[in-house]
């Protein structure tokens, strides 16, 4: 007799976790809209309405990712889960700081920090263009160049391995916020002080990774090289940079958080006038904390994408790394 097996994705519709995630969301909305012009706290109950809401929502949220994991789908599809959960919070919190009427000089709502976002979208936008592209990016192109070429010299001749690589990974140590001030003071308030913070602070991890990457070779392969009569530069063409290409690329995607860390960071002790970080430390002391947020949202958005497009460039340069392999 022939048996029939059930297949678990089959068996568990998401129709009941997409209705959960739409009560969840409709309790949630349905009190914000009611509290929006409200300027007294909520009852006890009412705030019982919001937990329920997430609550909700979050069950819904669970079984919807559950489902999604054990059936083959788009990679677009996949973000889903992650899009509900955000979206989730951030209603959670609007309908929180409503309930609690918390004054927007110390927690904005997300409304108000978008319609914010909106209403000063060109200053904040000249301000990322001096912190994105002058500091962090400039920054990040000199220190990843002189990283890499560093390694280079350092895998290839032993006096400098041992008497620089130690001091790159002491220097790798050193906190920002303690470097900051003194170039800031040593070249001056403009975008280059901020650039030369990025190029110091992405200049030493890349350093140790590539270095790793062009060491770790397989003896194998060295002797490979050697029994055909290769070259020591046929040796760094053909078996050392391709083995470094992960190593590298680890390390430029560390990078980019470090770049829009390091410019921000730098731009609090001193800058021109512009830069996301001047304005997130003026902002604050004046209580502005939609505008902060604000800042903090662009900051996020061109760190997220700018680490999407190295990684890009990754599986385009290293598509044949068994990493990338299904």
């Amino acid at each position: 007799m022939a048996t029939r097996t059930l297949n678990p994705a089959a068996s568990q519709s998401p129709l009941l976790g997409a209705v959960l995630t739409l009560l969840g969301f409709a309790v949630l909305v349905y009190f914000i809209a009611s509290w929006w012009n409200h300027s007294n706290p909520a009852s006890s109950g009412q705030k019982l309405l919001i937990g329920v809401g997430f609550l909700l929502g979050a069950l819904g949220v669970a079984r919807v990712a559950n489902y999604l994991s054990r059936v083959k789908t788009n990679p677009l599809v996949g973000f889903i889960p992650a899009g509900l959960t955000l979206l989730l919070v951030v209603s959670t919190i609007e309908a929180l700081l409503r309930a609690y009427q918390v004054p927007a000089g110390l927690i904005p709502t997300p409304t108000r920090v978008l319609a914010t976002l909106w209403e000063v979208r060109e200053v904040l936008l000249k301000d990322a263009a001096q912190t994105v592209l002058l500091e962090a990016l400039v920054g990040y192109l000199i220190g990843c160049s002189l990283g890499v070429l560093m390694a280079l010299l350092v895998s290839r001749f032993v006096f400098l391995e041992r008497g620089l690589l130690p001091y790159a990974t002491a220097f790798s140590s050193i906190p920002i916020v303690a470097l900051a001030p003194v170039l800031v003071k040593m070249i001056g308030l403009d975008w280059p002080s901020k650039a030369v913070i990025v190029a110091v602070t992405v200049f030493f991890p890349v350093v140790v990774n590539t270095f790793r990457g062009l060491t770790e070779v397989s003896p194998l392969s060295l002797e490979l090289m050697r029994s055909y009569a290769a070259s020591e530069a046929q040796g760094y063409r053909w078996l050392r940079l391709p083995n470094a290409l992960p190593f590298i690329f680890n390390a430029l995607k560390l990078g980019t958080t470090l770049a829009m860390i390091g410019a921000i960071v730098g731009e609090f002790f001193g800058a021109d006038g512009k830069g996301l970080g001047f304005r997130i430390q003026i902002e604050a002391g004046r209580f502005g904390f939609d505008i902060v947020w604000s800042a903090i949202i662009i900051a996020s958005i061109v760190g997220i994408a700018w680490y999407n497009l190295v990684t890009w460039l990754e599986r385009q340069f290293t598509g044949w790394h068994v990493s990338f392999r299904e």
